[in-house]
């Protein structure tokens, strides 16, 4: 299958292009190096060094002897994309390529146009192309968990059944987004569900937890195949922050009470959910929804985790609370559903202290690399438009 993974570049982007250019799918990519820019701006880097595309694309070759294609650009521009499209024809496409951050939105006005212009805007450059190019493409969408929010029901994937005065219609699960980011996600939504009613586009909408982890099941040896793993307060997640501070000897510091609950899974798993999605696609304008994750913890339970499996390998992290820059519910219900791909075959992998071990493992080789941006894992961004910092230390 020619499967087409736009922000190739980026944390999930790079080991899958790998990981389904090994299962044997012929596949391409688009990016035009965003993420870099935003941690740079950010004042950070990736922990785990990373090397340009040239030298991945290269070293891939090298050892595998296969190649992947790639195209720079930007998901915006509709001449790039529609000449992209063109060139490849894919019949599947995976589409990373959206700025990921709920802090970054947060910022200020500029932030908050940039991130719902630049997702919004390149995924209905992407449906377009879609349906004038290549009508029976796969669009594999990466949404996220946090579309729906918190509510006091249990979270279906994606639709529910509505019963209003003797008549039922099965309706979209509602939205209730915290951030410019995820109510960017939630346009998506919307707006490939209904190219999927009015243009017949099949699309698998992932809904994914927070993916954690350094490695995935065939990665090559070659250091250059490395995928980034970012510590900052807008790109790096609650886990790998914990995990960085614990490496350089800093207190882990959840928001709050630390109760918050999310769904998490491993890189590993990620790469065999995403794949499943792809080799197992929809029918022609069906718009279907997948909730992506292994297990459900609260924060307070992933710092604790980490501190254990620290302790192990020399590590004496303590777990400090800090005051919540976020405007979220701290305590609340939280009992997703995820069936759909555990029907498709699915196997999670459910080791998260083996993966924690291994991130660890993984980070303590570039401590100093780490230590010379501690000053990005601090978060001073705040929902109400203050930039004040907390005192941490």
């Amino acid at each position: 299958m020619r499967v087409l993974i736009t922000g190739v570049d980026g944390y999930l982007g790079w080991p899958l292009a790998q990981h389904l250019t090994r299962a044997g799918h012929e596949v391409a990519g688009i990016d035009d190096y965003s993420r870099r820019r935003w941690v740079g701006e950010m004042g950070s880097q990736s922990a785990i060094p990373i090397v340009p595309m040239a030298d991945r694309l290269i070293a891939f070759r090298e050892e595998t002897g296969k190649s992947l294609r790639f195209f720079k650009g930007d998901l915006c521009d509709r001449s790039f994309v529609v000449n992209a499209y063109k060139s490849f024809k894919p019949e599947a496409i995976v589409y990373l390529g959206e700025m990921p951050s709920a802090p970054y939105s947060m910022i200020d006005a500029e932030h908050a146009v940039y991130t719902q212009t630049n997702n919004v805007m390149g995924t209905l450059e992407t449906l377009y192309a879609i349906r004038d190019i290549v009508p029976d493409c796969h669009l594999v969408k990466l949404g996220t968990m946090g579309e729906y929010g918190t509510p006091d029901l249990d979270i279906p994937e994606g639709f529910f059944d509505l019963e209003f005065r003797g008549r039922t219609a099965r309706m979209m699960f509602p939205r209730k987004a915290g951030s410019w980011y995820h109510q960017s996600k939630v346009h998506d939504t919307n707006n490939v569900e209904m190219a999927c009613r009015i243009w017949g586009t099949r699309s698998t909408d992932i809904m994914q937890g927070v993916v954690y982890g350094t490695r995935w099941d065939d990665m090559g040896s070659d250091t250059r195949l490395r995928t980034r793993f970012d510590f900052d307060q807008c790109f790096g997640t609650a886990i790998n922050r914990f995990c960085c501070q614990a490496v350089i000897g800093l207190p882990m510091t959840p928001f709050g009470k630390g109760t918050q609950k999310r769904g998490f899974l491993p890189l590993r798993d990620s790469m065999a959910c995403l794949t499943l999605a792809i080799e197992n696609p929809p029918e022609q304008g069906e718009y279907r929804t997948f909730n992506q994750f292994e297990e459900v913890y609260n924060v307070t339970d992933l710092a604790e985790k980490i501190q254990k499996v620290g302790k192990t390998l020399g590590l004496n992290p303590e777990i400090r609370c800090i005051d919540n820059p976020r405007f979220e519910d701290e305590v609340h219900r939280y009992n997703p559903d995820h069936q759909a791909l555990l029907d498709l075959g699915y196997k999670p992998t459910r080791d998260m202290d083996g993966e924690l071990k291994a991130m660890l493992q993984d980070l303590i080789e570039h401590k100093e690399r780490i230590a010379s941006r501690e000053d990005a894992v601090f978060p001073d961004i705040r929902w109400d438009g203050s930039r004040s910092r907390s005192e941490y230390l």
